[in-house]
């Protein structure tokens, strides 16, 4: 007897989250309709055996890639056996504490101009996590460094968090909880894959935004984020690739003038960095500030 077709695809990608996937899991299973969802996990070659821990769940579509692939690239090839007619991509540190699909499908369905939503995310305690970004630039990234600088120190946290109470129109929502038309993902191609990690959700969201689609944040549903489980293992490495991706990112979308500053700004950064504690990543980030990205 055939199927009938999901409404929901969730997508995970997982790379040696044994310690977070399977609570991932056990709140989607807890608090979604699974009759009514399908869920794909693609593992990017991880060596925590992870992809044992959910390898016989009977929900879980396992797809296990021979090579680590990046996140973009992960997300791709879950989207391409979806069948949900919308997507919901979810980090593996993530924890659902109800059942925001209602309000997500209602939200998207009853704006036609809207392609992407972003739910409030939750540190593990229940508190405010900032969940959208401005406008990747010299202004914007001036904007959100100021606004982390504020939550990270704990200055002001009520009014940045009075800021998000309310159905928004933003640039950028965080990446760790995306639902989205997966027509709208086919359409502009899904992820670039030339973004390993980092800037992928701002590309696709900007691309999104260039054919004429609205990207909204939404604080009356929220999921708990495990905030940077997956970086922090990879501290140094990321570093180099987080500046890769952010030169790709300004060379795509942004005039050459802040493309230029950018760079300047690289080299005069890590050059004082490299001369004061010979750190090999910083000659790495000063050879991307000279390169062109592709």
């Amino acid at each position: 007897m055939k199927q009938p077709q999901p409404t929901v695809s969730i997508i995970l990608v997982n790379y040696n989250g044994a310690e977070v996937l399977p609570d991932c899991i056990n709140s989607i299973e807890k608090f979604l309709p699974i009759s009514d969802c399908e869920i794909i996990i693609v593992d990017n070659a991880s060596n925590d055996g992870s992809p044992e821990l959910v390898a016989h769940n009977p929900h879980v579509n396992l797809i296990k890639l021979s090579d680590n692939i990046g996140f973009g690239a992960g997300n791709n090839t879950g989207a391409r056996i979806a069948t949900g007619e919308f997507l919901l991509l979810l980090n593996t540190d993530t924890i659902l504490t109800s059942n925001i699909l209602p309000h997500l499908i209602n939200l998207i369905d009853t704006h036609p101009e809207v392609g992407i939503i972003g739910p409030k995310l939750l540190n593990s305690d229940g508190s405010f996590q900032i969940s959208t970004s401005p406008a990747i630039g010299i202004k914007g990234e001036s904007q959100a460094r100021k606004l982390n600088d504020d939550y990270e120190k704990n200055h002001n946290i009520r009014a940045i968090e009075q800021k998000f109470q309310k159905t928004q129109e933003v640039d950028i929502v965080v990446g760790a909880a995306f639902f989205m038309r997966a027509d709208l993902f086919h359409t502009i191609g899904g992820f670039d894959e030339k973004f390993f990690m980092y800037f992928e959700e701002s590309d696709l969201c900007q691309r999104a935004q260039n054919i004429g689609y609205k990207i909204l944040y939404t604080p009356d549903v929220s999921l708990i984020h495990l905030k940077g489980y997956s970086i922090q293992k990879a501290a140094n490495a990321m570093a180099v690739e987080y500046r890769r991706s952010q030169i790709y990112y300004y060379q795509k979308h942004r005039p050459l003038w802040e493309q230029l500053v950018l760079r300047l700004y690289l080299l005069y950064k890590f050059s004082r960095e490299f001369v004061t504690s010979a750190n090999p990543n910083c000659l790495k980030i000063l050879l991307l500030a000279l390169t062109k990205i592709y």
